[in-house]
């Protein structure tokens, strides 16, 4: 019997996307049920937003003062505590997911698959290697719970109309004295958020400088739009790092990218790949990005992406 449950993700009382891009990865494996785990200090507004997914069958949470801040070893325990009788335990492959997953795996004595982008079986999947240049078929042992991360961006987001029951847990686990929260620096900022946007507008270091993005911030208001960077727009110190697309950044799946002034190394495709549309400027009309691209713009980033502007109205 598979029964799958998915650790939520949620910030600011808000459940992200990225929980529901779980259940549809869960829905792979034919699970007999599929449940999603809350842990916060207030979990009632949080498990209507899962109970609301299709295909949750039940949602469980966990209300403890210490989970008032995502801090993955205090998480950890209490997920193994509520994990018993379960087959299969999900996270996102997200900043979150990355830190929480080896901790549950390990705390369970189990070995983590990591980035699942696709199903083969409940306990066979498919997942990128080599930045993004191999796909590899991984095999996990059936008589173990599998701990595993899922690769958000490849996987849409479950549809709403869900009505799954709540259940409040009252678990038994001994959290960490080591570890306390201290602090939460993230940028504050009124554009969708970078991980879910449906459209990014990213630059690279042909921008130039720090104040020469005002050039994609402009463009990204116009259209609605997440900003997104290259790493070497983030190692040039044009932008901070939380914006960073790429292998060592953010994985996104955007229906629409717009890469302007980025060359297009392997590493920055890596975490492109599944967006909907590509479009690429560059005033290399041999850079890299330009194979990948849906639509091409080759020139001055500073002429075209102003005419783009007035084109948009």
């Amino acid at each position: 019997m598979s029964k799958v449950l998915i650790v939520a993700e949620h910030l600011n009382g808000k459940l992200n996307s990225s929980t529901a891009r779980c259940v549809t990865c869960a829905q792979a494996f034919n699970a007999d049920s599929i449940d999603v785990l809350v842990l916060a200090d207030t979990p009632a507004a949080i498990a209507a937003e899962a109970a609301a997914i299709a295909g949750v069958s039940k949602v469980l949470t966990i209300s403890h003062s210490a989970n008032a801040h995502a801090i993955a070893a205090v998480y950890a325990p209490q997920v193994v505590a509520a994990a018993q009788g379960y087959s299969h335990v999900l996270a996102p492959s997200t900043t979150f997911g990355k830190d929480l997953a080896p901790r549950i795996a390990a705390l369970l004595g189990v070995a983590q698959v990591s980035d699942i982008a696709e199903v083969v079986n409940a306990h066979c999947f498919k997942r990128p290697i080599y930045a993004g240049n191999a796909i590899i078929t991984v095999e996990a042992p059936a008589d173990a719970v599998l701990v595993a991360t899922v690769r958000t961006a490849s996987f849409a987001a479950a549809a709403a109309g869900g009505s799954a029951a709540i259940e409040a847990l009252n678990v038994s686990a001994e959290l960490p004295a080591h570890t306390r929260f201290v602090e939460l620096q993230q940028g504050k900022s009124d554009r969708p958020d970078l991980q879910s946007a449906s459209r990014v507008v990213s630059g690279g270091r042909g921008v130039g400088s720090a104040e020469n993005f005002a050039v994609i911030y402009q463009l990204a208001d116009k259209l609605g739009a997440a900003v997104g960077a290259s790493r070497a727009a983030v190692d040039a110190g044009y932008v901070p790092s939380d914006l960073q697309v790429g292998q060592t950044g953010k994985i996104i799946a955007p229906e629409l990218y717009m890469a302007i002034g980025i060359s297009g190394a392997i590493q920055h495709l890596t975490g492109i790949k599944d967006a909907g549309t590509i479009v690429a400027i560059n005033k290399d009309g041999e850079a890299p990005i330009f194979e990948i691209a849906d639509i091409g713009l080759v020139g001055d980033l500073f002429t075209l992406v102003p005419q783009l502007e007035a084109a948009l109205g």
